[in-house]
């Protein structure tokens, strides 16, 4: 194989080792999705198995983290990467970090689903908890998951703009949620076991939406080359809006 032929076949092989480690991710991002989707599902229903299932299948996607670090860090030690090829891969290696943690979240809901179940005929505010608040926020947080994701399969950075300002609502819904439990807890000082089963199911949502609003970020710094993580979401889309 001639000098030029080599260099063609390695710049083939360098961006097929590229495009592999970005569908992992989505791949990583689809099954966390299906994680929050079955967590909620556990949650409203009081469906212990469905539950059980989430926390059995968290090992999968610890299993998808390391496969895919293990595959940054051969590309880093093999490819020298530029600085777009470079940002990239520091890209995934953040984002799967977060989708681990989504999946870690996912998995501390399923718990909290299985301690509400199994407390709910003996607790004293039986009928009285409703699960539509918290479902509302379990609806936003996964939408801005699903659409974190699709920014970042699409490199769109005005989406990922969109998405990043949907965690202000996220956390005003939290916010609200949490002055109702409290409530509940001071009204009924029985009930504070299942009450903050509900307030660490909350959280957990809550959680989830930061870390879709951090994806969005990466998504800016993959594209745009500049870190934004200290600038306001106002300031981040006159940027993006002005490089177009």
């Amino acid at each position: 194989m001639d000098t030029d032929n080599l260099s063609q076949h390695i710049s083939k092989q360098f961006n097929e080792d590229l495009e592999n480690v970005r569908e992992e991710v989505l791949a990583m991002g689809g099954l966390v999705e299906e994680q929050l989707t079955k967590a909620l599902e556990a949650l409203n229903q009081h469906d212990t198995e469905l539950a059980q299932e989430v926390i059995d299948n968290d090992d999968r996607v610890n299993d998808f983290e390391i496969n895919i670090d293990e595959a940054c860090v051969k590309i880093l030690a093999k490819r020298q990467p530029a600085a777009s090829d470079l940002r990239l891969v520091s890209t995934v290696l953040k984002t799967i970090t977060d989708l681990e943690r989504v999946g870690d979240e996912a998995e501390k809901i399923a718990r909290m689903a299985v301690e509400i179940a199994e407390a709910k005929e003996s607790s004293p505010l039986n009928g009285k908890l409703h699960y539509g608040a918290l479902q509302h926020l379990g609806g936003l947080v996964k939408n801005m998951l699903h659409d974190a994701l699709d920014s970042f399969a699409r490199m769109d950075t005005e989406s990922a703009v969109k998405v990043a300002k949907q965690d202000k609502k996220a956390d005003e819904e939290y916010d609200a949620i949490s002055r109702q439990l409290m409530t509940y807890m001071m009204e009924e000082p029985r009930s504070i076991s299942q009450v903050l089963d509900f307030l660490w199911a909350a959280r957990a949502l809550e959680r989830i939406g930061d870390h879709a609003h951090n994806i969005c970020e990466y998504i800016v710094y993959l594209v745009r080359g500049q870190d934004v993580r200290h600038l306001s979401w106002d300031e981040i889309h006159r940027l993006v809006k002005t490089r177009n």
